[in-house]
């Protein structure tokens, strides 16, 4: 998956406007402008794309972070890692903490999308690279995992 795909699936799933995608951006000290966004989140077959770096992934999603759980240090951008290799693994670890999400709440979301996955498979997931009970995150995994998030934000919520 490329980081374009997943912006756009993200702001889709977590139903974020433009102006609030800017703001998430600022929080992590990337201050961008609206048409810079709007190429971010255009296909690439279209005028006007531009590519999603990792280190502007890892700038969304540091500021989801402060976005949904509060500032951590004492500035904008205070702690921000973005040398810090950008996997499939590193994004799901990064959208779980924003989300506040545990352990059930991931395997719910995955069941959404009919794929049962035990707790010990989805926390091999969340382990260094380096360990032994380590799993790569695959694209599919997680395509699956934001089209559940997309199943439990925008459906099940506006079923309560």
């Amino acid at each position: 998956m490329t980081n374009n795909d997943i912006l756009r699936r993200l702001r889709y799933a977590l139903d974020i406007s433009d102006s609030k995608m800017v703001a998430i951006l600022g929080l992590s000290g990337q201050d961008i402008a609206q048409p810079y966004l709007n190429g971010l989140l255009k296909k690439e077959d279209e005028e006007g794309y531009l590519e999603c770096s990792n280190i502007m992934m890892a700038f969304f999603l540091d500021g989801l972070i402060i976005y949904k759980r509060g500032p951590k240090g004492s500035s904008p951008g205070a702690g921000i890692k973005s040398d810090v290799a950008l996997t499939n693994n590193s994004i799901l670890k990064k959208l779980r903490i924003a989300l506040e999400y545990k352990e059930d709440d991931m395997i719910a979301i995955m069941k959404l999308v009919d794929i049962d996955i035990s707790k010990s498979e989805l926390t091999a997931l969340f382990r260094n690279n380096g360990h032994k009970n380590f799993r790569e995150c695959g694209d599919q995994f997680l395509r699956n995992f934001m089209k559940g998030l997309t199943i439990r934000n925008r459906f099940l919520q506006s079923d309560q």
